[in-house]
């Protein structure tokens, strides 16, 4: 049996964020390092700005699509996550000025490094997406957007252990743990 583009959307509209939200509450609390970021996405001929928020260990924290890059914009999508999860001890951005009032201002504890270099996990972080989006040929409305990245960033959370970071038996186990995690995540979503 052969699936169409349009049936994966509507499972994906259907089960997508009930998956991701059992994926969100089963998984350990985020590292207090994180890395913060945007990048351009074009919607419709209009550029709109991706803001994504990972932890240390690479996991993705949160994402928010809002056209504006200023500091209110920052302000916005820190203290998404900061109510969330709680202050950071250190936030690592880019070189972009918008985010030091705000993180001034929600976590004025954390120490802020903000150096290219340093950004390099988040910078990684984006390739999945960018990927997806030319796969899924852009992203056609503001609205399945951020729809479809909190859906996405969380399953490939999962379904993509840092296999660099790991041996290859342990790679194996966590597939098949992975497998396993999913098939309970389905059971519950059809009963």
């Amino acid at each position: 049996m052969i699936a169409s583009r349009e049936t994966i959307r509507l499972w994906v509209n259907r089960f997508g964020a009930h998956s991701a939200n059992c994926i969100r509450r089963d998984r350990p609390s985020a590292a207090d390092k994180w890395h913060l970021d945007e990048v351009v996405i074009p919607i419709n001929g209009t550029k709109y700005r991706l803001w994504r928020a990972v932890d240390a260990n690479s996991e993705v924290l949160d994402t928010l699509v809002q056209r504006q890059r200023n500091a209110k914009a920052a302000e916005r999508f820190l203290r998404r996550f900061i109510n969330r999860f709680g202050p950071p001890t250190v936030v690592i951005t880019d070189k972009l000025r918008n985010y030091f009032k705000p993180i001034l201002d929600l976590a004025p504890n954390a120490d802020y490094p903000a150096h290219k270099g340093l950004n390099n996990r988040i910078e990684r972080s984006h390739r999945p997406t960018q990927k997806w989006e030319k796969i899924m040929g852009r992203f056609k409305s503001s609205r399945q957007a951020p729809k479809f990245l909190a859906t996405h960033d969380q399953i490939n959370t999962i379904f993509r252990p840092r296999h660099y970071r790991i041996s290859a038996i342990s790679y194996r186990h966590s597939r098949s743990d992975t497998f396993h995690l999913w098939t309970d995540y389905a059971l519950k979503t059809t009963a």
